[in-house]
C-alpha cells in the first residue's frame, strides 16, 4: 500500500467504520452501509483491508449476540417447564409460582450472566469500532478483536494485485501443463 493512496481514502474507511453505526437508526444498517462504502473503491488495498475487517466483525458480533440469546432463550424454557411440571401445559393464574427461592436461584445467575455478556459485546463493539475509525484515520491498518473471518482475501498473499492473465486463461494453462 502506498501512502498515496492511505492519504486519499483515510476518510472513507473512517466512515466506513464509523458507518456500523446506523444500525440504531435503520435495521440492518450496520451490514448494508459498510459493504456499499466497501464495494464502492474495494479494489484499493487499504479500502479493502478496513471494508472487510468491519463486515467481519459486524458479521461476528450478531453471531454471537445470536447464540446469546438463543442460550437465553433455551434458558428460559427449561426452567419455564421445569417449574410447570405439575401444571398443565396452558398458562393460568398461578402457572409460575415458585414456592422457593432457591429453586429460581440458578435461573437469575444463569439470566445475570447472559446479559452481562452482552452488555460486555455492546461496549466491546464501541469501543472496537471507535479505535478502528480513529487507526482509519491516522492511516494505520487495524484488526478487530474476536473477529471470525467470513471475508476474506482474494488472494492467499493477502495482496490485491490484478493478473495480466484472467482467471480463464490461467486454467487453461494449468490444463495444457497437466496434458
Amino acid at each position: 500500500m502506498t501512502s498515496a493512496t492511505i492519504k486519499d481514502n483515510k476518510t472513507l474507511t473512517t466512515v466506513i467504520h464509523l458507518s456500523v453505526f446506523t444500525k440504531y437508526f435503520i435495521p440492518l444498517g450496520n451490514f448494508i452501509f459498510p459493504m456499499l462504502l466497501w464495494l464502492a473503491r474495494r479494489q484499493d488495498p487499504f479500502v479493502d483491508h478496513h471494508g472487510r475487517n468491519a463486515l467481519n466483525f459486524q458479521i461476528s458480533m450478531f453471531l454471537y449476540t445470536v447464540f446469546i440469546v438463543a442460550v437465553g432463550a433455551a434458558t428460559f424454557i427449561y426452567f419455564g417447564m421445569r417449574f410447570t411440571i405439575g401444571e398443565p401445559l396452558f398458562f393460568e393464574r398461578d402457572s409460575f409460582v415458585i414456592e422457593k427461592f432457591s429453586d429460581a436461584l440458578p435461573f437469575f445467575i444463569i439470566a445475570g450472566i447472559l446479559g452481562i455478556i452482552l452488555l460486555g459485546l455492546f461496549i466491546l463493539e464501541l469501543f472496537a469500532v471507535i479505535n478502528a475509525s480513529i487507526k482509519a484515520n491516522e492511516g494505520k491498518l487495524y484488526s478487530y478483536p474476536l473477529t471470525i473471518n467470513f471475508l476474506g482475501s482474494e488472494n492467499p498473499d493477502g495482496n490485491n494485485h490484478q493478473s495480466n492473465q484472467s482467471r480463464n486463461e490461467q486454467f487453461n494453462d494449468t490444463q495444457k501443463q497437466t496434458l
